[in-house]
C-alpha cells in the first residue's frame, strides 16, 4: 500500500506512516542486538567488546550508502508528490547505477584496508584477532546492506513502508535464529555470529529487490527512462552526496569516540557495546519518526503545500517530545536491568559504567529527536547542506569535548559520556535558528 502525505489528517497519516519504519528498524537492530547478547553470554567479554567495536566500524560503513539511499529517497518522493512519474523512473534508474558503482567500490576497499582501519580505532591487541576474525565475514553483506537500504527508500519514498518490515521480520527472525545455532548450539565463535548476520542481510537485501521489480511495476524504469538526464542526476547527487555525507560524519564522529572508549579498556569497551546497542534501540522510534516526517515534508514541498507542511511541523514536534519523555524515563529507571540483559550479573565493574553512560544520554533524548527531526526537513526541502552543518556542529563538539573531557582525572571516562547532550543541543540551536530564518524568507 502507497501512501499519499499530501491529503488527510496530518498526525494521524505520519504515525502510520512512521510504525512500520519503527518496527521494521527495531528489527533490523536486532542483527546487532543477536550478535551482542550470544556473544556476551556464550563467548566472553573480549569478543564482546570486539563485536561492539566493530559495530561502531559497520554502521559508519552502511551509514555512507543508506545516506545515498535516503538522499535518493528524497528526490524520488519529491517527483512522487508533484507527479511527476517519468521524471521520478529516470532518479529510479541514476541512483541506482551511481549508489551501486559507490557500494562496490566501498566493499573492496575495506577489505584492503582491513588491518590499518583495527590500528586506526585503537583496539587493544589482545582483541584484534577476534574483531578481525568478525570483520572480514561481515564485510561481504555490504553489498546486501545496500540493495536493502536502496530499495526500502524507494518505496517509502513513494509512501510505502510496510513491504521494508516485512522483509526485515524475516531476515531478523533468521539472524536470531542462526545466532543461536551457530554460537550457542555449534561453537563457532564471532565467526558463527558474522555469517549469520551475513546470511540474512542478504535474504533481506535480494529479497525486496525481486518483489519489487514483480509487485511494483510503476516504480521500474521503462526503456525511454533508463537514459541520462543531467537535471535529475545533479538533483540525485546534491541530495544523496549530501546526505552520505551528513550520515558519514555523524557515524565518523561515533567512529572516533569508539577509539577514544577502546583506550580505557576491555571493561568499558564491553560497557559501551552494550549499552550503545540499548541506546540506539531505545532512540529508534524518534529516528523512526524523523525519517517519515521526512517523507511528509519531501511530498508536499514536490506539491507546494507549504501551509501543510507548517502544521505538520507543530504535530512532528509534539509527537516527539511525547516519544523522548516516555523513552528518557524508561532508559534511566531500567539501566541496570537493561544492562544485565547483555552483561552477566556477576560483570558488576562492565554493568556499573554501562548504565552510567545509560543515564546521561537517556536523560536528553529530547535532544537528539529534535535533531532528527531538523534533519528530515532540510533533507525533504532540497538543503541537504544544512543537515551537514548540524551533524559537524553536534559531531564536532562532541568529538573535541569527549577528548578533552576524558583527559580531566576527575572526569575520566564520564567526560565522553556527558559531550553527547552537549553537541545534541548546540545542534539543535543551530538548526532551530537556521529553520526560523527560513520561514522568514518564504512568503
Amino acid at each position: 500500500m502507497q501512501t499519499d502525505l499530501t491529503h488527510g489528517k496530518i498526525t494521524v497519516n505520519m504515525l502510520l506512516f512512521a510504525l512500520p519504519l519503527m518496527a521494521g528498524n527495531l528489527l533490523q537492530q536486532m542483527y546487532n542486538i543477536a550478535d551482542t547478547w550470544v556473544v556476551g553470554h556464550y563467548i566472553g567479554t573480549d569478543a564482546l567488546g570486539a563485536v561492539g567495536s566493530a559495530y561502531a566500524l559497520m554502521t559508519f560503513l552502511t551509514s555512507i550508502l543508506s545516506g545515498l539511499c535516503m538522499g535518493s529517497g528524497a528526490a524520488i518522493s519529491v517527483r512522487y508528490g508533484a507527479e511527476k512519474k517519468d521524471s521520478m523512473r529516470n532518479c529510479i534508474f541514476l541512483s541506482f547505477v551511481f549508489i551501486s558503482v559507490l557500494a562496490v567500490l566501498l566493499n573492496a576497499g575495506v577489505y584492503f584496508l582491513g588491518d590499518a582501519i583495527l590500528v586506526f580505532l585503537r583496539v587493544p591487541v589482545e582483541t584484534r584477532p577476534l574483531m578481525h576474525d568478525y570483520l572480514v565475514i561481515i564485510y561481504a553483506g555490504i553489498l546486501a546492506t545496500f540493495l536493502y537500504n536502496y530499495f526500502a527508500s524507494v518505496l517509502r519514498a513513494v509512501g510505502n513502508s510496510t513491504v521494508p518490515l516485512i522483509f526485515l521480520a524475516a531476515s531478523a527472525v533468521l539472524n536470531v535464529t542462526l545466532d543461536i545455532l551457530w554460537v550457542a548450539v555449534f561453537p563457532f565463535g564471532v565467526k558463527g555470529a558474522a555469517f549469520a548476520t551475513v546470511l540474512s542481510q542478504f535474504v533481506s537485501g535480494i529479497g525486496i529487490l525481486l518483489y519489487t521489480l514483480k509487485k511494483f511495476p510503476e516504480l521500474v524504469p521503462k526503456a525511454p527512462e533508463r537514459k541520462w538526464n543531467k537535471e535529475n542526476f545533479r538533483s540525485v547527487l546534491d541530495l544523496s552526496l549530501m546526505t552520505s555525507l551528513q550520515q558519514s560524519i555523524m557515524n565518523f564522529g561515533i567512529l572516533m569516540v569508539q577509539g577514544l572508549v577502546n583506550s580505557f579498556g576491555t571493561t568499558v569497551m564491553a560497557a559501551f557495546a552494550a549499552a550503545v546497542k540499548i541506546d540506539s534501540t531505545a532512540y529508534l522510534p524518534v529516528q523512526d519518526f524523523g525519517n517519515a516526517f521526512s517523507v511528509f515534508v519531501a511530498q508536499n514541498h514536490g506539491a507546494d503545500n507549504r501551509e501543510r507542511i507548517r502544521k505538520g511541523v507543530k504535530s512532528a514536534v509534539l509527537v516527539c517530545a511525547a516519544f523522548c519523555v516516555i523513552i528518557s524515563l524508561a532508559v534511566c529507571l531500567f539501566a541496570e536491568p537493561l544492562m544485565k540483559i547483555f552483561i552477566d550479573s556477576k560483570e558488576t565493574a562492565v554493568i556499573a559504567v554501562g548504565a552510567e553512560y545509560l543515564k546521561i544520554e537517556g536523560a536528553f533524548y529530547i535532544g537528539i529527536g529534535i535533531l532528527f527531526l531538523l534533519y528530515g526537513y532540510f533533507r525533504a526541502v532540497e538543503k541537504p547542506g544544512i543537515s551537514v552543518v548540524l551533524t559537524v556542529a553536534s559531531l564536532g563538539t562532541r568529538v573535541a569535548l569527549a577528548y578533552a573531557l576524558s583527559a580531566l582525572p576527575i572526569l575520566g571516562v564520564r567526560g565522553i559520556w556527558i559531550s553527547v547532550p552537549i553537541g545534541w543541543a548546540i545542534a539543535d540551536l543551530v538548526g532551530i535558528m537556521l529553520y526560523i530564518k527560513g520561514r522568514k524568507k518564504q512568503p
